[in-house]
């Protein structure tokens, strides 16, 4: 997307939270990622070490989600098939620049998936299931506290 003297860059990026971790579902790299507050104005969130892709149009988005989709954790539970066992971030970066006065703007757009909570009672959870199940119960409850 482009006018005569603005031109705008898309990237995109894709991360899961999976017990307490971070994963990068595009990138087969073992690097550390890290979450950090930058005490810039405004202050921004920062995360380290993912790799993002420049997309171009709806297709190139479509084959990085189903890129890491492949990459989700998933696992059998009692009560689904195939259960959702992490949080994921998809961040779509747009930046935008006039070429003639040389103004800039970025934005970022963060679709979250959050994964269900269950009762382990009714899922019959056990072993890393159960880890994975308070793992998810814990960040969920974590959030009434933002």
């Amino acid at each position: 997307v482009s006018t005569q003297s603005t031109g705008y860059t898309f990237t995109a990026s894709f991360i899961e939270i999976y017990n307490e971790a971070l994963h990068d579902l595009i990138s087969n790299s073992d690097e550390k990622i890290e979450i950090k507050l930058v005490n810039d104005k405004p202050k921004t969130v920062e995360v380290t070490n993912v790799k993002t892709v420049i997309v171009s149009n709806s297709y190139d988005v479509h084959q990085l989600l189903l890129k890491a989709n492949k990459n989700r954790t998933v696992a059998a539970t009692k009560c689904n098939e195939r259960s959702s066992r992490s949080h994921s971030v998809f961040r779509l970066k747009i930046e935008g620049r006039n070429t003639k006065n040389g103004d800039s703007c970025v934005g970022n757009l963060n679709l979250v998936d959050l994964a269900g909570s269950e009762r382990v009672a009714h899922s019959g959870s056990t072993g890393q299931r159960l880890k994975e199940a308070q793992a998810i119960n814990t960040s969920l409850s974590e959030l009434g506290n933002v």
